[in-house]
């Protein structure tokens, strides 16, 4: 099944709109009004929707990924990445994206 993505408030807005003219499924937080939730309730939204959760917040998510696996609780992956400028963002995601699917990434972390 293809990977369907949740773009955290700090990943380019543009970015979802990059993907999706490609054909993949993404959407920001911003577009669907869940900006100042908490990491963990964007990880955990981003479950219910089966969605990957894509953000810069490396820190972060590396910690709410291992809480996650230490409770053995499921989530649909984690990318992070450092800021970088969206033209390579949009190239690692897409590496992803094309050679990835969504059960290789359920609840795993993966740097991009």
């Amino acid at each position: 099944m293809q990977i369907r993505l949740l773009l955290d408030e700090d990943v380019h807005a543009t970015l979802a709109q990059a993907l999706c003219k490609r054909g993949f499924d993404a959407v920001h937080i911003q577009e669907i009004h869940r900006k100042g939730y908490s990491d963990r309730e964007q990880l955990e939204f981003a479950v219910t929707q089966g969605r990957c959760l894509l953000s810069f917040n490396v820190r972060d998510f590396v910690i709410l990924h291992n809480e996650f696996v230490a409770r053995t609780q499921e989530h649909c992956g984690v990318l992070v990445s450092p800021q970088l400028p969206i033209g390579e963002t949009l190239r690692r995601v897409l590496v992803v994206l094309n050679t990835r699917t969504a059960e290789q990434l359920q609840n795993q972390l993966q740097f991009l």
